[in-house]
């Protein structure tokens, strides 16, 4: 109730405030909503490693001071094919679409660590970003982490945004030095790809944080350590706004504003990012009541929380066809939430892989939905969850 009231109700407009609506598109499995949660503060979405667990967009609502960030966590951009494949409803396929064209400013998630798919962004983002060219982008590289070998990167933001960034040709210049026996640890660093007009301009915060937002914590890890690596920006050819594009032979977009590197399981570098996007917002009335996190639903939270975790512990393709029916949605005596769930699937094999030997497997997505809830909601929930065979 508390919730539909602050929906309903008219924001709590401060005096001059401003905000920033942004998009956050990528392939699935990229780490879209584990960010949009960093971002957040505290889980609202859910995330699993299996691809397609966020099924349609949703809103979180950053708000701090006078700004509001209005964070649109999309499904991942995905091909008619794949979205059969899956059982994915419409939405899927229009929801990120959707979400761009009301966006001020679209992060674009990369998962450096998938060495598949790292080397080139996929046609269905190149084609969103194509199509909004006049929407300001941002290339976000995320589990850098799990990188072994941190120089990788040099290539990947060169291949990624085709040599070219916020109108900048990019100037790889890297010289290493084999040195196992070494135990300093040399930052890769990054120079930032202003125009030098821009230069003055640049935001305070950023000045400030320069290396701490481009180094991301990038030490190398390997006997190979870096003793000079940078990126350093020359006059681009061509003009700096980009429009729409043959997409035939392209692997990256060259219109990107920014470059950032962090590791959003972990948290690290997405407070400077967090900060980056509280700078970017102009003037402009909220959107949310400043009590808003997301605009789901309570019963939403709870289903996407259920999905995740049966997504978590089912194999293949299995949870895709399971079917959840809230039967009940109560406040106990003591404030705590009973809710009690019906997961309906569509073969009596699926059912017995869903229950476990001894009931442990939906015993285990009980409990663990149920602190997540508790964690959403700061109440005590007591959840249940019925697994019949869909007739």
């Amino acid at each position: 109730e508390e919730q539909d009231r602050l929906l309903r109700h008219q924001p709590d407009q401060p005096q001059n405030p401003k905000v920033l609506r942004i998009a956050i598109i990528g392939a699935p499995n990229a780490g879209k909503s584990t960010l949009s949660n960093q971002l957040l503060g505290r889980k609202v979405f859910p995330v699993s490693q299996k691809v397609h667990t966020t099924r349609c967009k949703a809103r979180g609502v950053v708000t701090y001071e006078d700004t509001q960030l209005i964070i649109l966590d999309t499904p991942g951009l995905t091909s008619p094919f794949k979205a059969k494949r899956h059982k994915l409803d419409e939405a899927m396929l229009t929801d990120p679409w959707d979400s761009m064209k009301h966006a001020d400013l679209v992060l674009v998630l990369v998962d450096v660590s998938d060495h598949w798919t790292r080397n080139c962004l996929s046609k269905e983002v190149l084609k969103c970003l194509s199509r909004f060219p006049q929407i300001p982008s941002v290339l976000v590289l995320n589990k850098v982490d799990l990188l072994k070998k941190k120089f990788i990167l040099l290539e990947l933001i060169t291949e990624l945004t085709e040599g070219i960034v916020n109108g900048k040709k990019l100037e790889v210049r890297s010289a290493f030095k084999h040195n196992s026996s070494s135990s300093a640890k040399s930052p890769l660093q990054i120079t930032q790809a202003f125009p030098p007009e821009n230069r003055a301009h640049e935001p305070r915060c950023l000045q400030e944080t320069d290396q701490a937002q481009e180094s991301s914590s990038l030490d190398s890890n390997s006997d190979m350590r870096t003793s000079e690596s940078s990126l350093v920006t020359e006059e681009a050819q061509g003009p700096k706004h980009c429009g729409p594009r043959d997409l035939k032979n392209m692997k990256g977009w060259p219109c990107f504003q920014e470059i950032f590197m962090l590791a959003a399981l972990r948290g690290e570098e997405v407070d400077t990012l967090k900060r980056y996007l509280l700078m970017q917002a102009k003037p402009g009335p909220w959107e949310f009541h400043s009590g808003v996190l997301t605009s789901q639903s309570p019963q939403e939270i709870c289903d996407n929380i259920i999905r995740e975790k049966i997504l978590e512990y089912l194999p293949l393709e299995v949870p895709y066809g399971v079917i959840q029916v809230t039967e009940m949605w109560e406040e106990g005596p003591s404030g705590e939430l009973l809710i009690m769930q019906n997961l309906l699937v569509p073969r009596k094999s699926h059912m017995m892989m869903l229950i476990g030997k001894g009931g442990k497997v939906i015993s285990r997505i009980a409990q663990e939905a149920g602190q997540d809830l508790m964690n959403v909601f700061l109440c005590d929930v007591h959840l249940k969850l019925k697994v019949e065979v869909k007739s």
